[in-house]
């Protein structure tokens, strides 16, 4: 199951990570072309989201992966799942229905990962 957790956190990580630098780095108008939401948020805002998706990738491994402050990759997982709940928020009222699914898939595979790490964890203690 530790192997099948990896490839999760992995995956997740390697999606987020890349959708982070891109709205971290990208003008906002660059990114307004495939992600119309951006016109609603300022350019801060989106950079803050981009920034928030990287820091959050990073949490998904590295603490983990080194064993140092291993409590914040589960952390991590709960923080980027609660952005995922934002994100269908904001499509629901857009009545963009095809992005609240991505939303969910990838918010169940986030509570995955936190319930897998956390429960590791408790089991440690």
């Amino acid at each position: 199951m530790n192997i099948a957790i990896w490839v999760i956190q992995g995956i997740l990580a390697a999606m987020f990570g890349m959708a982070g630098v891109t709205k971290s780095t990208q003008p906002k108008e660059k990114l307004a072309e495939k992600m119309p939401w951006v016109n609603d948020y300022s350019a801060g805002t989106v950079k803050l989201i981009g920034i928030s998706e990287l820091l959050g990738a990073i949490g998904l491994i590295v603490p983990w992966a080194t064993g140092i402050v291993p409590i914040l990759t589960p952390i991590a997982a709960v923080a980027l799942a609660f952005v995922m709940v934002l994100a269908a928020i904001y499509h629901f009222g857009k009545k963009e229905y095809k992005g609240i699914g991505i939303n969910f898939f990838l918010f169940v595979l986030l509570a995955v990962v936190a319930y897998f790490r956390f429960s590791k964890l408790i089991a440690f203690t």
